[in-house]
């Protein structure tokens, strides 16, 4: 049965596949990727874009994997134009071509998000694990900026380029992005498996935090920021999605119709697809996203406490992943029974050795 009050979702976070050239070692997609014979055809995912808008989606993130690995990409974004949707590329810029990037601007594409993964070819083609990925960005950077597309630049920030940050910023500028998203690694996906190699030191968190905070001022009516702090450091968690099934929903490449990208981990859940249920169906009805929607499931720690209607609990796949409690106050927040597990974690992982980077890899 539905939760009482759920208003419609505002965007749709549409994973096209799991394919892409890169192999970056914080992917947020599953460890388990998805294989192209698993994918929704194109008529599918274009139904499921109208049904999107139907329910009152109005954004629309065409994102993997690398969306540009789908051969029928400039198809899919003229369905979703067609829907009424405003749409925005989530891309690394590998297999962007000019021909390609004109198509997509003629089929109403509104916007482009970027990925960078460092400011210098060797940092950022170590980091993503595909040599001369960094020179083809800078190129797909300076046609998006031709042709005036608005652009963002997604830059995930971790231990091994946080003391770049200023260069990136400076780049930002220079490539004519309208917003610059400093996301410092979130664990989980493939970060999780890299911890120890990707968690800044807290010196770094709290330069960074005053570093993005002087240039918005200095940068305003240039380029806005958004910045994602590291969670573990925080002292108190964030808002899944702005709330477990209140704002978006994700669809995976074989339909399945998620809470967040990282909702199937939680192995008392089940969740269904577009391909057996309508997208309205799913979004008011589906036990799995009522299970975590509003208050009533929250543990008392949270019941009792005056941001439950600001965080929501915080994360529940972190909360399973390390307090092993999908309904557990989110342990990143102190005042979580959980929290000297997160204590212990930091203690852990600046106390390892550098160790090699395990890629995001296929198979």
């Amino acid at each position: 049965m539905t939760a009482p009050h759920t208003p419609p979702p505002i965007a749709m976070l549409a994973e096209l596949t799991h394919r892409c050239p890169l192999a970056c070692p914080y992917c947020s997609n599953p460890l388990e990727l998805l294989s192209k014979d698993a994918e929704l055809d194109t008529a599918t995912w274009a139904d499921a874009f109208r049904q999107a808008a139907d329910l009152g989606v109005l954004q629309l993130h065409l994102s993997g994997g690398e969306p540009a690995s789908r051969p029928d990409l400039v198809e899919l974004t003229q369905a979703a134009h067609d829907a009424g949707l405003y749409t925005n590329l989530i891309t690394s810029g590998i297999g962007i071509t000019p021909k390609r990037l004109d198509a997509l601007e003629l089929a109403g594409l509104d916007h482009i998000q970027l990925s960078l993964q460092g400011t210098t070819p060797d940092l950022a083609d170590w980091i993503g694990g595909y040599k001369g990925g960094f020179q083809r960005k800078l190129t797909v950077a300076q046609e998006i900026a031709q042709r005036g597309i608005p652009l963002t630049l997604n830059a995930v920030m971790h231990r091994h380029n946080l003391n770049d940050l200023d260069r990136t910023i400076d780049m930002a500028v220079e490539l004519g992005a309208r917003r610059l998203e400093v996301a410092c690694v979130q664990f989980h996906g493939w970060a999780t498996r890299n911890r120890a190699a990707l968690l800044p030191t807290r010196e770094q968190t709290e330069a960074t935090k005053q570093k993005v905070a002087d240039a918005a001022r200095r940068l305003r009516g240039v380029m806005a920021f958004d910045f994602v702090p590291p969670d573990y450091y925080a002292d108190y968690p964030k808002a899944c999605m702005g709330g477990w099934g209140s704002a978006g929903l994700n669809i995976a490449p074989d339909g399945t119709v998620l809470p967040c990208h990282s909702a199937q981990m939680i192995p008392h859940l089940t969740f269904e697809k577009i391909t057996d249920k309508p997208l309205s169906d799913i979004w008011y009805n589906s036990a799995a996203f009522n299970a975590y929607r509003g208050t009533d499931w929250m543990p008392d720690t949270c019941k009792s406490c005056d941001r439950k209607e600001i965080d929501f609990g915080g994360c529940r796949c972190q909360a399973l992943m390390i307090a092993g409690d999908a309904a557990a106050t989110d342990p990143v927040c102190g005042k979580s029974p959980q929290h000297a597990r997160v204590q212990q974690m930091l203690a852990d992982a600046m106390a390892a050795p550098e160790t090699e980077f395990t890629y995001r890899r296929m198979g």
